[in-house]
């Protein structure tokens, strides 16, 4: 299966369980991974062939920045819908890193795979 992969995709959300993630926007980046038949785009050379990826991020985006979750773990499964929204994504793997979520580590993350059948 071929891939197209968005690599941190930096955005800020308001997300997390304690008062004072609530009250303000927080970073979390993003790695998306659309798994996809792209034999017919490396062919043609066309972008109604492939996965607007520009498209996807656009969408993620504007989800992303409006959303309010309490845990990361649902603004994942919520970016994989937004992905899986085109019906050439057969699967799609996020990674949603929220940076200095936990005193003394980098980072906590989030990895899920996901396919339509899912939703």
């Amino acid at each position: 299966m071929d891939r197209i992969v968005i690599e941190d995709l930096f955005l800020r959300c308001i997300v997390g369980v304690n008062p004072e993630e609530r009250d303000k926007e927080q970073d979390v980046n993003l790695r998306i991974v659309l798994h996809a038949d792209l034999r017919q785009a490396g062919r043609t050379d066309e972008l109604a062939d492939t996965i607007d990826y520009k498209g996807v991020k656009v969408a993620v985006r504007k989800m992303v920045e409006g959303s309010s979750f309490l845990l990361i773990e649902r603004l994942a499964n919520e970016v994989a819908r937004i992905c899986l929204g085109d019906p050439r994504v057969e699967r799609a793997d996020v990674r949603l890193e929220k940076p200095g979520a936990l005193r003394f580590a980098r980072t906590v993350a989030v990895e899920i795979s996901r396919t339509r059948a899912d939703f």
